[in-house]
């Protein structure tokens, strides 16, 4: 398994991943995918027990749902980096035909994708959903979410969160990409979900972890840290937080990167704070 150095090298290059691949679509959504890169590459090359030769019912391996489909890229270049598909196909990033639509779907039968996600709010019902699956067929192996906090403007969450509270579903990891931004603005101007999620989710009947989504150590101590409530009764919910746009200094915080593709001297100049550390497509 990688080391931290080895995690942050990977990390860099997925982030290097992101940016071309807009860049080279024109279109698509670089802010939430830069700002859960780290959180992704520790996920896959750390932290679950996966397999690249994909069975779409992942039975005897931890599962990962993409409930913000929107930050496709970097599911997409984590999933290549590891082993899933080819590198190279990252270059046909929503093109017409390519796998790798702008939302992932599963009618393109790409490795890796297990649920369409692209209609915010319906990731955490699936997730919890494959989770009790797990625990009525005896295996013992986690399920993984991750979900935008924009996201919880949609209703259907919260009866999700009840449900998977009452129903002991003990099995799950969801993890919260906490940045404060969305598509309009900041959460809180378009649809304010209040400051205390912790408080809220916790109302509900789940455990609660805070993680550093920039800080790789962190990010692993408290995956391990989650992993210790597997089990206990309760489902486990992480609150992460980031930066949309981390680390690229223009566009860092701001929600204008949320969806739009950056320039040829955009990317010339957040390439330049990203130096390469493994080869590009």
């Amino acid at each position: 398994m990688a080391d931290i150095t080895q995690l942050q090298q990977i990390a860099t290059q997925v982030r290097r991943d992101i940016l071309r691949m807009v860049h080279g679509a024109k279109s698509g959504h670089p802010g939430g995918s830069l700002g859960c890169a780290d959180f992704l590459t520790a996920l896959y090359f750390k932290v679950m027990k996966h397999n690249p030769d994909f069975s779409m019912n992942g039975k005897d391996e931890d599962i990962f749902f993409l409930s913000n489909g929107h930050i496709s890229p970097l599911f997409y270049s984590v999933l290549a980096r590891s082993g899933y598909f080819p590198i190279q196909e990252l270059k046909t990033f929503r093109m017409l035909n390519s796998r790798l639509q702008g939302h992932p779907a599963t009618a393109e039968h790409l490795p890796g994708v297990r649920v369409a996600s692209g209609s915010l709010g319906q990731g955490l019902s699936v997730a919890i959903g494959a989770a009790l699956a797990k625990k009525l067929n005896g295996d013992k192996q986690l399920v993984y979410a991750l979900m935008g906090d924009g996201e919880i403007q949609e209703g259907q969450n919260w009866e999700a969160l009840m449900f998977a509270a009452h129903h002991k579903v003990d099995n799950i990891i969801v993890t919260i990409d906490y940045n404060g931004q969305q598509i309009d603005g900041s959460t809180m101007e378009v649809m304010g979900i209040g400051n205390d999620i912790e408080a809220k989710v916790k109302a509900f009947g789940w455990e609660i972890l805070h993680m550093n989504g920039h800080d790789m150590q962190n990010i692993i101590d408290t995956m391990s840290k989650a992993k210790t409530f597997v089990g206990k009764g309760k489902p486990i919910f992480i609150i992460m937080k980031t930066e949309m746009g981390e680390p690229i200094d223009f566009m860092v915080g701001s929600h204008k990167w949320h969806g739009i593709a950056p320039s040829d001297s955009d990317l010339e100049k957040a390439l330049a704070q990203l130096p390469s550390t493994l080869e590009d497509y």
